[in-house]
Order: structure tokens, then C-alpha cells, then sequence
């Protein structure tokens, strides 16, 4: 008789090896769920059932990834995001919930200044233009053209391979969004757009919490020594890119909310304000360019 070359767990004792090497519960239960095929839910009404070999030792390879500090996201290859799922990659910050605050005030921006038309040429209003800077997945320009597919939506990355996993979703998802390769707004040096939106780095080079981030680009998350270096380049130069009242939508730090508001003043920008994330922080500040 043949002895089994790995011993079966349940899916209760998977979950319970996930969590005896210090996984957070919802880590293992998605981790065990995709190496299974199945959903959370599915996993609690079989506690009893045992893991097929190969899915065991899928999960096995996977906590040891998870207990390295790598995210999840990373292990899986895909992060929902505003109702959209993105492939990701080491190439590419992870979308954040909070950033789906950035995407709510931006809609909320074109639903008053570009109510959605079926059908432009009819009414002769000129489509919104869009761009997002600095886009990385396309997480904010994907989830803008999704929700306003009548928007001509332009993102911008540094990073030819961001780039390359950007345009692999919106190929995926079928969305439209331009993609150009360039540092900030250098590359549409002669073109405006009535909403400029960026999530950049905004964590000092110094910062303590960089620890924890080690398996992110480094380049998409620090920016000088108070995080702020890459938002005063967007605010220099935004003004150059938008008509009279298009707006600069900047997502940023907790504690940074004062200091943007006073860039986007001092650049003279106009009803300057901030909305909060999910969790009460300070996390986004624009502004409009006056009339």
C-alpha cells in the first residue's frame, strides 16, 4: 500500500495552519479560497472537507509567500478596485480602498461640471477630458472611464512596465483610456484637460511604515523628505493644463492636507478643499482654477 506523499488537511485545519503562522483571518480565507476555487463562504459550510494535493500544496507555498510580508494582492496576481478587478504586480502600487475617494470626488466633479451626455455631437458639448497621473494598474483612469464612458480619459506613467500592466486591464476590461509614457505632464506639453487627478508618492524617504511596504515600487510611494516633493511638481504645472475652472484633484498623506491646501493656494487655485477616506483621515485636496 502506497502512503500519501502530503497528509490531507480540512479546510478547517488549513485555515488553522494559516493562522498559527500569524495570518490574519481574512489573508487565509482568501488565500485558501482562490487556491481552492472557492468562495469565503463556501469555506465555512465545509469545514470537514479535505484539500486535494495539489491545492494543498498551492496553499502551503502561499502562506510561506504571506508569512514573507508579501501581500496578498502580489500572491494572487489581481486587487479589486471600485467595483473593478485589476491584474497587479510587483511593477505596481496595490490600489488602496481609500483612493476610491479620489475616484467619488472626481465623478462628483464631472457630474456638475460635465453631466453625462448619450450623445455629444447632438447637444455640441464637448466630452470632459481626463487625466490621471501617475497611474500605475489604471486603477483611478479604469474606474473613471467605466463610470463615464462618454469621458475622453488620458493616463500617464513613468513606468513602462506600469504602463504595460495598465493597458493589459483596460484591454481586459475593454475601456478605452489613452495611455502615454512620460514624467508627470511633461509628455502633453500643449494639451488641457477640464480634471487633472493623481494619487502620487506622498511618503517622506525616511518615513518608519516604508518597512512594511518593501514588496511596492519604492518609487511609486516616496518623494523627498517630506513626501511632497513630486505633489509641488503637479501643482507647478497643472495650472498650464486646465481651462478656467477645471479642477486638481490630489490624493496625499493624513497629516498633509494643510500643506497641499496651502500649494494649491499659493498657485492660485480657488475652492480649495479636502475629503476624508473611509477611516476619518484627510485623504485627498484640490482645487479649481478661477474663471
Amino acid at each position: 500500500m502506497t502512503t500519501p506523499a502530503t497528509t490531507p488537511w480540512t479546510v478547517a485545519q488549513a485555515l488553522q495552519q494559516a493562522r498559527a503562522q500569524g495570518l490574519d483571518r481574512v489573508d487565509a480565507q482568501m488565500l485558501l479560497g482562490a487556491a481552492l476555487g472557492q468562495s469565503r463562504a463556501w469555506l465555512l459550510a465545509h469545514d470537514n472537507d479535505a484539500l486535494p494535493e495539489a491545492e494543498q500544496t498551492r496553499f502551503k507555498t502561499w502562506l510561506q509567500r504571506r508569512a514573507a510580508g508579501e501581500p496578498v494582492a502580489y500572491i494572487l496576481g489581481d486587487k479589486a478596485f471600485f467595483g473593478l478587478t485589476l491584474s497587479v504586480s510587483p511593477d505596481v502600487l496595490i490600489p488602496r480602498p481609500d483612493t476610491e475617494t479620489l475616484v467619488e470626488w472626481a465623478l462628483d466633479v464631472l457630474a456638475k461640471t460635465h453631466p453625462e451626455q448619450t450623445c455629444h455631437s447632438a447637444t455640441g458639448i464637448q466630452p470632459p477630458r481626463v487625466l490621471d497621473l501617475g497611474t500605475g494598474s489604471g486603477a483611478i483612469a479604469l474606474a473613471l472611464q467605466h463610470q463615464r464612458p462618454d469621458a475622453h480619459v488620458t493616463a500617464i506613467d513613468a513606468s513602462e512596465a506600469a504602463l504595460r500592466m495598465a493597458q493589459s486591464n483596460a484591454r481586459r476590461l475593454n475601456l478605452p483610456v489613452r495611455f502615454v509614457h512620460g514624467h508627470w505632464l511633461t509628455p502633453i506639453a500643449d494639451e488641457r484637460f477640464d480634471l487633472i487627478v493623481s494619487n502620487p508618492p506622498y511618503i517622506a524617504d525616511e518615513d518608519p511604515h516604508m518597512a512594511a511596504l518593501g514588496h511596492e515600487p519604492r518609487q511609486a510611494l516616496t518623494s523627498g523628505p517630506d513626501g511632497l516633493d513630486d505633489i509641488r511638481q503637479i501643482i507647478a504645472a497643472a495650472p498650464a493644463h486646465l481651462p478656467p475652472r477645471g479642477w486638481l484633484l490630489l490624493e496625499h498623506g493624513y497629516d498633509q492636507a494643510v500643506a497641499v491646501a496651502q500649494l494649491l493656494s499659493a498657485k492660485g487655485f480657488i475652492n480649495v478643499s479636502t475629503r476624508f477616506d473611509l477611516g476619518g483621515q484627510p485623504r485627498c485636496t484640490g482645487g479649481q482654477m478661477p474663471a
